[in-house]
């Protein structure tokens, strides 16, 4: 398997400034931002997680990635679990101290000074080759460390990048194409982060919120993905954007509604 067809993992400044403060930078989830129809919706959010987990593990099936961990050779580290936190980018860091905060003495715990060490490098000093098995073992055994991925993906990218798509004026697919390329790229402001992304997207058009066409805005935001990602060799197959996203947009699915059938690499998906 080529590796981008898994993880093209988060830019450096995750690393630089932790998951926690560059997700402060976002809205945060309120009553201005949540609870109406859109991709917070239950089944709105099991959509988005099938349809990242198409592109991120080649599987519809993102329960099944707890376990996954590996180094994909795109020097961040090891990448794991269902969103592919890091260990070279810090979000792997906060995800095993929250999941010590809420379960002391698991088995991961002690290699928490060995993630510090490491942060914002692609070093394996301290990990190998015990973390990995750890790991696997804590994703199989233990539901704390489960729940702890989830919110962790939430807190850090999930939430962030709905509020903004909501106080932007887009509907679900619009918040699903802002998760995705927080996923990608990263909750950051440089050029090839998603907040760089936005900035060079509303350059070009406007948002609904600043009165603009949802549809021409969308389109540009992926316009400016495309760009970024073409920057990067692990990002430059682009199908998760232009035989996936482009698709659905093109055929004015802007709610995202099933049923939605895309590619991603040449390979076929379909959710009825």
């Amino acid at each position: 398997m080529p590796f981008f067809r898994r993880k093209a993992t988060r830019r450096t400044l995750l690393a630089a400034v932790g998951t926690a403060a560059i997700a402060s930078q976002w809205p945060s989830a309120d009553a201005s931002t949540t609870g109406s129809a859109g991709l917070d919706a239950p089944a709105k959010k099991e959509i988005a997680m099938r349809l990242v987990s198409s592109a991120e593990n080649s599987s519809l099936d993102w329960e099944a990635q707890y376990k996954y961990i590996e180094d994909i050779g795109d020097g961040r580290g090891y990448t794991g679990g269902i969103i592919g936190f890091c260990s070279g980018t810090s979000d792997m860091l906060a995800l095993v101290e929250l999941y010590t905060e809420r379960a002391p003495g698991n088995a991961l715990a002690a290699y928490l000074p060995a993630l510090r060490a490491v942060d914002g490098t692609a070093s394996h000093k301290g990990l190998t080759p015990g973390f990995p098995a750890a790991w696997r073992k804590a994703a199989k055994t233990s539901a704390a460390f489960r729940k702890a991925q989830r919110d962790e993906r939430d807190r850090g990218y999930f939430d962030p990048a709905v509020a903004r798509a909501k106080k932007d004026g887009v509907g679900t697919l619009g918040q699903f194409v802002y998760y995705d390329a927080m996923v990608m790229h990263g909750p950051g402001t440089d050029t090839l982060a998603f907040g760089g992304i936005r900035a060079r997207a509303r350059k070009h058009a406007a948002t609904p919120t600043d009165g603009g066409d949802e549809t021409a805005y969308l389109g540009t935001f992926l316009d400016a993905r495309v760009r970024a990602m073409k920057q990067e060799a692990a990002h430059s197959d682009v199908t998760r954007v232009e035989t996936a996203q482009r698709v659905f947009l093109k055929q004015g699915n802007l709610d995202l509604d099933t049923p939605l059938k895309w590619k991603v690499y040449g390979d076929s998906y379909e959710i009825g």
